[in-house]
């Protein structure tokens, strides 16, 4: 009984939505991941030109994914109207009230999947962000060093340590050769 009344208020329209729109989530993180996997290996190798060319992809994804957040909101506020909330009261729970149980099924599983893919995503963009940081904190440091700066070093409390006197002064010498 229950089966056949949840049938009489199944969305099919709605549910083919969804699904289909889960999956195109998923295979946009999926590409999002094998490129910030494959960034992080070319910063790891130190691969400047493909760190870029990866940037550039990722940047393209990204895009693409403002595309998917809009059809996103979209299906949230048919949604919403369906089931007389807001779109941002919409939750794959609810929506088993508007789908056939083997389709609400499906999208539980699709949405998990999806939620796990995008905090992993996270947690290797996050890595690769600090491993780009060290990168250009270390090639800061070479550029003073080639540049003369004086500060070079660091102390125990993670600052610039200031060159002594004598040290910057034979660095003067050796570099002044006309003097």
């Amino acid at each position: 009984m229950i089966a056949s009344l949840q049938a009489d208020h199944a969305d099919e329209i709605l549910t083919r939505d969804v699904l289909a729109h889960l999956d195109e989530q998923l295979v946009s993180g999926r590409r999002l991941l094998g490129i910030v996997l494959e960034q992080g290996a070319a910063i790891r190798r130190r691969d400047v030109q493909n760190v870029v060319r990866l940037a550039g992809l990722l940047e393209a994804e990204v895009q693409r994914r403002a595309l998917l957040d809009e059809q996103r909101s979209t299906i949230l506020e048919r949604a919403g109207a369906r089931l007389g909330v807001g779109p941002a009261s919409v939750s794959i729970s609810l929506l088993e009230d508007v789908m056939e149980p083997d389709a609400a099924v499906e999208a539980h599983a699709r949405s998990s999947e999806l939620r796990g893919l995008l905090d992993e995503l996270k947690r290797e963009h996050t890595v690769n962000r600090a491993l780009m940081s060290q990168e250009l904190a270390f090639l800061d440091h070479l550029l003073r060093l080639a540049d003369g700066d004086t500060r070079v070093g660091y102390d125990a409390g993670g600052d610039h340590r200031e060159i002594t006197s004598s040290a910057t002064a034979g660095r003067r010498r050796v570099l002044d050769l006309e003097a």
